[in-house]
């Protein structure tokens, strides 16, 4: 019988067709071999067909017929959806009870009441709005405002007095000329009020200060120096003069001793005069021995140095204890000479003791001879210098002005003198005029101040005031012209008059210098923010209609319903 044929072995399909659709694949690339799907040439015709018949001019019609049907669909459905939501709204409200009502307005009047206390108290801490500061700090960057990027510089022509170098903020803490004496003053104020008249800052000051004044290098060679040295850094008042004594044990000849036992131990002034006198003795003496070896060192220079300081400031204070005692002719003779024996240092402005001393003897002559030297436009400027130029001028004319009369017929030329004198007190520091007029309440001045500042118009004040006073119609004249200053310089933060604008630190130093029973005095006064006008309203506002709601509880609702 035949043979039957082999069997041919077929591979499966299922091992076959993923290679086969891999080639045909391949075959429709871009190698552009093989045949291509007809599926899909004639998808890619249909879509080129779509493609020429949008891009005709009746096509683009017709989708912008449909655009605008659809647009106005949406317009006039939008009032039957606000009905209906309007409609929900009123079926919700018609269910609320009175009760709701009430709580709802006592819980907002409660909650814009709780920021309208933290919103005043952050105003009157930091000069600033809350939420105002968070806005800008915060919010403004989120929504896109702009950044804080800095100005491009500008230029600035001749004729503007270089302001853009004065608008940075002059904030330099002085020395006060005529500070107290902490014994026999400011310890007796504390005692009798219970209050204390220095800030920790002022007198953290005064100790950098003594340490300057009456410390150097070589300290350390004499053992009731260096007692003296650990003396000034002490906190303690008692530990301080326990170790002046210690030092005299060891020297008693300690000319620093004997002033630290004189500002802070003396109960009385004529006390701390005794004190200061034997401090004059001993420094008298150290000075001449440093006199004549000042040339060997450089040690026994900053030695000489610091022993100028000390009999200077002694000299100086043992005439302010004439002055507090009544001998006033021998505190301007002892002023006098000290400022011609030692004419450079300025840092204690001795002139300023010098006019305020010729003032109570009313020697207007000589008072007028110290304000040519020192009112010059190269020297720094004071409060004692612009308002003591004021008053001399006000009162050649004080006595016979009258509001009334110089409003019918003119200023005459030294009323207008008179007038711009007390504009450029006024514009150098504006507290001053409150004090003065009896305004504001005077505390005990600080031992330093800052100059255009609150500090340094209670310094000022407190001893001036009586002179001004002793001067008929004198104050009178201040009080009817020193608020026109403010129409000359409406922003004087920006730009001054007379003198660079006003700095805009003042604040923060005068209240670190000033107790804290002292209300400081601010310049320019700062607007409330808009913040605290508006929860101030929305406070009163809502307990107005708690207070309605809880009174008229139906009438209330009906109107809310309404």
């Amino acid at each position: 019988p035949p043979r039957s044929p082999a069997p041919v072995s077929v591979p499966p399909l299922s091992r076959r067709a993923p290679v086969a659709a891999m080639a045909e694949g391949g075959g429709s690339g871009g190698t552009g071999r093989g045949p291509q799907c007809p599926g899909a040439a004639a998808a890619l015709r249909r879509w080129e067909q779509l493609r020429r018949r949008a891009a005709a001019p009746w096509a683009r019609g017709l989708l912008a017929v449909a655009a605008g049907l659809g647009l106005l669909y949406a317009v006039l459905r939008l009032p039957v959806r606000l009905r209906d939501g309007l409609a929900a709204v009123t079926v919700f409200l018609s269910t609320l009870t009175p009760k709701f009502y009430f709580a709802l307005t006592v819980t907002s009047s409660f909650i814009s009441g709780l920021i309208f206390v933290f919103e005043w108290w952050h105003f009157r801490k930091y000069g600033t709005s809350f939420i105002e500061q968070v806005s800008v700090s915060h919010l403004r960057p989120l929504i896109g405002g702009a950044e804080n990027s800095p100005p491009p510089p500008a230029a600035f022509s001749a004729g503007e007095n270089d302001t853009s170098r004065q608008n940075m903020p002059e904030c330099k803490v002085w020395r006060n000329p005529l500070n107290l004496f902490r014994g026999a003053e400011y310890s007796r104020y504390m005692w009798v009020t219970g209050k204390e008249p220095l800030t920790y800052y002022d007198m953290n000051l005064s100790a950098q200060d003594h340490q300057n004044f009456f410390t150097c290098d070589t300290d350390a060679l004499r053992p009731s120096d260096t007692v003296m040295q650990k003396a000034w850094r002490e906190r303690n008042p008692q530990a301080r003069i326990k170790a002046a004594y210690q030092a005299l044990e060891l020297n008693n000849d300690c000319a620093t001793a004997y002033v630290l036992l004189a500002e802070e131990e003396a109960k009385t002034i004529v006390d701390a005069e005794k004190y200061f006198k034997q401090a004059l003795k001993a420094g008298e003496m150290i000075y001449r021995k440093s006199q004549n070896c000042h040339s060997q060192s450089p040690q026994h220079e900053a030695q000489l140095r610091r022993d100028t300081n000390v009999l200077v400031y002694v000299k100086r204070r043992l005439a302010m204890c004439a002055r507090k005692l009544g001998r006033i002719r021998e505190a301007v003779k002892m002023m006098r000479d000290l400022m011609k024996e030692f004419p450079l240092p300025s840092m204690l402005n001795i002139h300023e003791n010098l006019l305020e001393a010729l003032l109570e003897l009313q020697a207007y002559a000589d008072v007028q001879a110290v304000l040519a030297k020192y009112d010059d436009i190269s020297l720094p400027k004071s409060a004692a210098i612009c308002y003591t130029a004021a008053l001399l001028k006000a009162r050649a004319v004080s006595e016979r002005f009258s509001p009334e009369t110089a409003s019918k017929r003119g200023l005459s030329t030294a009323e207008i003198n008179a007038v711009e004198a007390i504009h450029r007190a006024v514009e150098f520091n504006p507290h001053v005029p409150k004090y003065l007029l009896e305004m504001k309440s005077l505390v005990l001045p600080p031992e330093h101040i800052l100059k255009r500042g609150d500090s340094e118009a209670v310094a000022y004040a407190f001893f001036h005031l009586q002179h001004w006073k002793r001067i008929e119609g004198a104050l009178n004249l201040l009080h009817c012209t020193w608020e026109g200053t403010f129409r000359m310089i409406p922003y004087p933060l920006e730009k001054g008059h007379l003198f660079y604008p006003y700095p805009s630190c003042t604040e923060t130093a005068d209240r670190e210098l000033l107790p804290t029973f002292h209300e400081v005095s601010v310049y320019p006064q700062k607007e409330l923010p808009f913040f605290i006008h508006f929860t101030a309203g929305l406070c009163s506002f809502s307990a107005m209609l708690a207070l309605l709601t809880h009174q008229f509880p139906e009438l209330m609702v009906i109107f809310a319903k309404a």
